[in-house]
């Protein structure tokens, strides 16, 4: 699907006081934005992705993730220095520019789509750095933000690579020239490979089963990485947006980064990634520490950095639960037990198939996740309402959908299934 581009034509002033004649912004849309504006995600992309989510971040945006299109009305943009579509560099001639730039381009975006309420920023990695910045300078609402495998600040490891990148760049004659630079981006993105993944992930998947004295598996995998970037990217683009990962620094000109982040009061999920190596963990610890509405949890992977590309599974558990939990308070089993104790009314119902028969003993109802549109009647709008299923995603959904359609306000998650409540309760069952 090929992008949408927003032309700005007057002079776009960068941080560093040079001007860009215009500005054009790739970027895709999906889905369909509800009459009250409520329910927007922006999603930001990494160093070298484009606008088109659903295709880099499978499993976490499309038609059966977490962010789908049905619900959700989602935006990507393409960022400014990139070669797919936005305003980028075309000689060595072109100004340096920041992520401040970036974000202002996707600001200017969003007042133009007329974008004043946004439930979740959320990015990986350089998209992190610019979810950050967006939310430091958006002027409406912004309901949630997560931010996975990101700094406030860019590290002076991450500089430090980044610096090697472009050396490498800058030591193919041709960089500069149009077309040109293909061998040093084959060597840039080499050199950035052995921070995105760990050296366990490389001695899992690329050694030689065989006792070869040349043609290693690991190396042809690094010459097939550089090769593939090379026939999608541009060396310029690299060159200008690894330079604009340096510039990230959200407490520059505003009193430092604790400063900065505190005065940042979005609801926040900061995830960490165990095996990262690019942006260790107490990067992210560092944000939730500081930003006064933060939590942190940590994902365990096996591929480092890139973990916030393929575990999408684990991410949209904990983003699930960070989302929901908003609208619905977790409950436990212990809880659960003295509600019933007490003899407190509330309505316990199983979004399951097949229904479970303990469940009706206590009164409980049974609603499949399915049918719960059509049988909001049936749901107690003047008691607490305790919604389960063993998987934790249906109960997730079936409380996102109910708060939306009836505006109930006591609606409970229950953690754990049946299986780890029914054997605790007995005894309490039976007095209820």
């Amino acid at each position: 699907m090929s992008p949408e581009i927003f032309y700005y034509d007057q002079p776009f002033v960068l941080e560093s006081g040079a001007t860009l004649p215009g500005l054009q912004i790739a970027y895709h849309t999906y889905g369909q934005l509800n009459a009250e504006i409520t329910n927007v995600v922006w999603a930001f992309h990494a160093l070298t992705a484009n606008s088109e989510v659903m295709d880099w971040w499978p499993g976490l945006f499309g038609e059966d993730a977490f962010f789908n299109p049905k619900d959700n009305f989602i935006i990507c943009a393409n960022v400014i220095g990139s070669p797919y579509g936005s305003t980028a560099p075309q000689n060595p001639d072109f100004p340096v520019f920041t992520v401040r730039d970036v974000v202002k381009a996707h600001l200017l975006l969003a007042e133009a789509l007329a974008i004043s309420n946004i439930k979740v920023v959320i990015g990986g990695s350089f998209g992190g750095s610019q979810a950050l910045e967006f939310a430091y300078s958006f002027p409406g609402k912004i309901e949630n933000m997560v931010l996975v495998a990101s700094a406030a600040l860019e590290s002076a490891w991450g500089i430090a690579i980044h610096e090697a990148q472009r050396l490498a760049l800058q030591a193919d004659a041709s960089f500069g020239q149009p077309g040109g630079g293909g061998q040093g981006l084959q060597a840039a993105r080499a050199i950035g490979m052995l921070t995105y993944r760990t050296a366990d992930a490389f001695m899992a998947t690329q050694t030689d089963a065989d006792e070869r004295m040349d043609d290693f598996k690991a190396a042809s995998y690094i010459r097939y990485q550089g090769e593939k970037l090379v026939r999608r990217f541009n060396a310029l683009s690299y060159y200008y947006l690894s330079k604009c990962l340096d510039s990230h620094n959200i407490g520059r000109g505003r009193g430092g980064l604790e400063q900065a982040l505190q005065a940042i009061d979005t609801r926040t999920l900061v995830i960490g990634i165990d095996t990262d190596q690019l942006l260790p963990t107490r990067l992210q610890k560092f944000m939730a520490r500081h930003l006064p509405n933060a939590t942190y949890k940590e994902i365990n992977s096996a591929y480092g950095h890139d973990g916030f590309l393929i575990e999408t599974e684990k991410l949209s558990r904990l983003i699930r639960k960070f989302i929901v939990e908003r609208q619905a308070k977790q409950i436990t089993v212990a809880e659960l037990e003295a509600l019933m104790a007490s003899h407190e009314d509330f309505q316990l119902i199983d979004v399951r198939e097949p229904f479970e028969v303990v469940i009706a003993s206590i009164g409980g109802i049974n609603i499949p996740l399915k049918d719960i549109p059509g049988r909001l009647t049936s749901i107690a709008r003047d008691k607490k309402v305790v919604v389960y299923c063993r998987s934790g995603k249906r109960s997730a959904s079936a409380i996102e959908y109910i708060e939306e359609a009836i505006d109930h306000d006591q609606l409970f998650n229950l953690e754990g299934g049946i299986l780890a409540w029914a054997e605790k309760i007995d005894q309490s069952v039976e007095v209820y």
